[in-house]
């Protein structure tokens, strides 16, 4: 009897001391996840990615297929066709006449094309130089609760609504020499002529643009300030930061990839500027402000020499393309991983 007690209570030990042993396991397994139980439908999910591959986890090439299709038809092969284009002679009637590199070596060696490229890297320039910290500003500013704010961010959002030529025929006429703002205000315009001096006609450009297409970057800022997460200000306020060292250490650092995003939008915008110059300043004056595409216009459209309009867009096309991949690579955008990157 002695004995059989004496090994049902060493059984218990041992079990006791097995039990022990894996609730230590479990332990030190739940510390290495940082103190939270397994997720079972983590680990699920994982075996099936592992099970199925890429099918789980991101669309396959199909869902593609359409905006690829889309792409090459309305892009990629109009841009083949310019590029043979831009080798031949043709003024729009009659077949094209091949002429080989001609039409290249007359646009680079004309004065006008050189200046035109520089004065639409000047435009670009001011353009990201002043609507970058507006709209930064602005949209941090809409994203948060104050009173009044929804009401005011719908006004400011109004020339977002119209089109560039409509802006523009606006403040044509409000800016007109003769009867607009400038021929009522001596004191602060001097003779009134905004468009009659390179520096003001430039001056008149980079506003018009400013007023237009900054609540469009406005409201790319003010989405990526609202994902914010907001315990990262709650955090920084029980550190005793206060509103300016939350915006230049929390709120900027996080709207950087929307920042990359809105000046890679602006380079190519302001490259490919045209209604605004057509309507305002028509390139004067003089040549002033003749920026690439409009000399393309003239060349084209103008001047019937289709061929070295096709050549200039080309120019347009690489100088647009290089700045973005400039500003990509600089800014690091390229090395920007999401975690939320595809479908899961």
């Amino acid at each position: 009897m002695k004995t059989r007690i004496r090994k049902q209570t060493q059984s218990r030990t041992a079990t006791g001391a097995g039990g022990d042993e894996r609730g230590r396991v479990r332990t030190a397994r739940r510390s290495a996840d940082g103190g939270r139980a397994p997720d079972r439908g983590r680990g699920a999910s994982r075996r099936a990615r592992e099970r199925y591959g890429s099918r789980v986890g991101r669309p396959g090439f199909v869902w593609a297929v359409p905006a690829t299709v889309f792409f090459g038809l309305f892009a990629i092969t109009p841009l083949i066709m310019v590029a043979a284009l831009s080798f031949t002679s043709w003024s729009g009637l009659g077949p094209p006449r091949f002429v080989g590199v001609d039409n290249w070596i007359r646009v680079f060696a004309d004065p006008v094309m050189i200046e035109s490229v520089w004065l639409s890297l000047l435009i670009t320039f001011l353009g990201v130089a002043i609507q970058t910290p507006l709209s930064v500003l602005l949209g941090v500013w809409a994203a948060g609760q104050q009173r009044n704010r929804a009401v005011l961010s719908a006004i400011y959002f109004v020339p977002l609504l119209l089109s560039t030529t409509a802006v523009s025929v606006l403040w044509r006429a409000v800016l007109d020499p003769n009867f607009g703002v400038p021929s009522r205000a001596a004191w602060l315009f001097g003779d009134g002529n905004l468009f009659g001096t390179q520096a003001g006609a430039i001056g008149v450009l980079a506003f018009v643009s400013t007023w237009q297409f900054t609540p469009f970057h406005t409201l790319i800022h003010q989405g990526a300030a609202r994902a914010v997460p907001r315990v990262l200000y709650e955090a920084a306020e029980i550190d005793g930061a206060g509103r300016v060292r939350q915006f230049f250490h929390i709120t900027l650092p996080q709207l950087r990839n929307s920042v990359i995003t809105s000046t890679i939008l602006m380079v190519v915008g302001g490259l490919t500027t045209f209604e605004t110059v057509l309507i305002l300043t028509q390139g004067g004056p003089g040549t002033d402000t003749t920026i690439t595409a409009y000399y393309m216009y003239q060349k084209a459209f103008k001047g019937f020499d289709f061929g070295a309009g096709a050549a200039v867009a080309l120019v347009l096309v690489v100088a647009a393309t290089l700045v973005s991949l400039i500003v990509v690579r600089v800014s690091g955008y390229d090395r920007m991983r999401s975690d939320m990157e595809g479908v899961s």
